[in-house]
């Protein structure tokens, strides 16, 4: 993608999340409220920030999301974060626990958002009687030395699958010699 597409794809993203904005039934002071687009995030699509000097909140999305969802699916995202704009308005704060849950079902906007990219990694448990994995996209402590851990599930074993290339490991050194054979893969 040209640097002239991405500016396209950037400015109409945030031109109908602004649009969309408008139209959700929420008491948010849409004046304090900047927009901005993210190239990097690879886990979630929007983000929201409290800058409590300037009181204004910031909602971020990903362009990645916006690129991979279809309209409805992303307007959910916009719905979703101006809860969060909305909170940090009325309360200085903002979470994902009750007071949110309730104003984002009245808004159709979902509590977390389905992911948009395949995880870098899947832990799964060992045992045969268990179907327990977890995806991550970075390489987390649990990642990097999984003998320290256990299944969420059962606690059993666990291992770690680099999707890219199908390796496995079950320890810190199986990482560091996958990371090393892998190399420019990696």
């Amino acid at each position: 993608m040209t640097d002239e597409e991405a500016l396209t794809v950037d400015d109409e993203l945030l031109a109908r999340a602004r649009i969309h904005a408008r139209d959700v039934d929420i008491d948010v002071d849409l004046e304090a409220v900047e927009w901005e687009v993210s190239t990097r995030a690879r886990r979630r699509a929007g983000a929201c920030r409290w800058d409590r000097r300037r009181e204004v909140a910031t909602i971020v999305l990903t362009r990645r999301a916006y690129e991979s969802y279809d309209w409805e699916s992303f307007a959910a995202v916009v719905r979703h974060e101006l809860v969060h704009a909305w909170e940090f308005q009325q309360f200085g704060e903002s979470g994902h626990g009750q007071r949110f849950r309730k104003r984002a079902a009245e808004l159709d906007a979902p509590r977390h958002c389905e992911t948009f990219s395949e995880p870098r990694y899947v832990i799964r448990c060992l045992a045969e009687s268990c179907d327990w994995q977890a995806h991550r996209h970075r390489a987390s402590r649990p990642v990097k030395a999984p003998e320290s851990y256990r299944c969420g599930e059962c606690g059993s074993d666990y291992e770690v699958e680099h999707t890219e290339s199908g390796r496995t490991w079950q320890c810190a050194s199986g990482y560091g010699g996958t990371k090393a054979a892998l190399e420019e893969e990696w």
